[in-house]
């Protein structure tokens, strides 16, 4: 109830994704629902679904002292991201403030002091807080995903050199202090990595899209099964993998409190500079690496560096 409450517009399919659970059972649920006076209206047809009446059916959201603090926890340990839609951060810090009750107020400019997190200067702590600093396409580029994920990019790799892509948009997520974006394209049948910063024009494609959503997903799936290169990490390693990683990389924590991890990857064993790249990363992440998977021309490569003698 909560969550249609806070919609004006839902869909069957919105609420099976959201609570892991049948088409029958999504329908059954929002007839009990509708039958205890919650104000729903239906329309079918393709922008079809449920239409909420009033959006005053719940009583209005009231943060705890708790969850109010680590709401301004969460925001204030994202001084040094580049976050999307973010235009001044000292506005919104005052008007999370503002909704605290007088007497935790002060409790809240004191955490603001006392709290430090990674790359933070202490002498000055507003020395390397960021504004807006996100790439100035990445605003639009989640606005249109949001409503489609068939697009149409222009990637300027080279200044000057601009390329139309028709794509289907996976992800979009940042990695290495860089804002990537994930894609299938169709043009080429490759997935790839993009630099949100080297895109242009991004708007939704306006052709009818080659294949489904549902092809392209089992064909992300079954290049992960087929992966030639599966690692698993200890903590110590994936404390180094946070901090360096090949963009599109991702890691699946296995253990406890991220005790133990493990991602795969699908090396081009004939591109020997990707390869000597791989070598030396898997080197830096330290002893924590143990090897489910690898390509012998990766193993020859690490033997060479780590001065074992080839077999016989």
């Amino acid at each position: 109830m909560r969550y249609i409450n806070n919609r004006a517009h839902f869909t069957i399919a919105e609420i099976q994704r959201e609570f892991k659970i049948s088409r029958a059972t999504a329908i059954r649920d929002i007839n009990e629902i509708q039958e205890m006076g919650f104000p729903l209206t239906t329309e079918l047809g393709r922008g079809g679904g449920y239409f909420v009446m009033q959006n005053q059916y719940l009583p209005s959201v009231r943060f705890t002292p708790d969850e109010l603090r680590a709401i301004f926890i969460s925001f204030i340990a994202s001084k040094n991201s580049q976050l999307p839609y973010l235009q001044n951060r000292r506005s919104i810090t005052e008007k999370l403030i503002g909704i605290a009750p007088q007497t935790q107020q002060d409790e809240l400019i004191e955490l603001n002091r006392i709290l430090l997190f990674e790359n933070t200067n202490p002498a000055n702590p507003n020395l390397l807080e960021l504004d807006d600093a996100a790439p100035a396409e990445l605003n639009q580029l989640i606005s249109l995903a949001m409503r489609d994920k068939h697009l149409r990019l222009t990637y300027e790799q080279s200044p000057g050199w601009p390329q139309l892509m028709d794509v289907y948009l996976l992800h979009i997520f940042n990695s290495n202090a860089q804002w990537l974006v994930e894609v299938y394209d169709l043009d080429t049948d490759e997935f790839r990595y993009l630099p949100v910063e080297m895109l242009r024009d991004s708007a939704i494609a306006e052709k009818e899209m080659k294949g489904s959503e549902q092809e392209i997903l089992s064909k992300k799936l079954l290049i992960a099964r087929n992966a030639n290169l599966v690692v698993k990490l200890d903590a110590r390693g994936i404390q180094r993998f946070k901090r360096l990683h090949p963009p599109g990389i991702v890691l699946s924590f296995t253990g406890m409190f991220q005790s133990s991890g493990i991602f795969n990857v699908q090396l081009d064993v004939t591109d020997e500079e990707a390869l000597a790249y791989y070598a030396d990363w898997l080197l830096f992440l330290g002893k924590g690496v143990a090897f489910e998977r690898i390509p012998d021309e990766l193993r020859v490569i690490l033997n060479e560096r780590l001065g074992v003698p080839p077999t016989l």
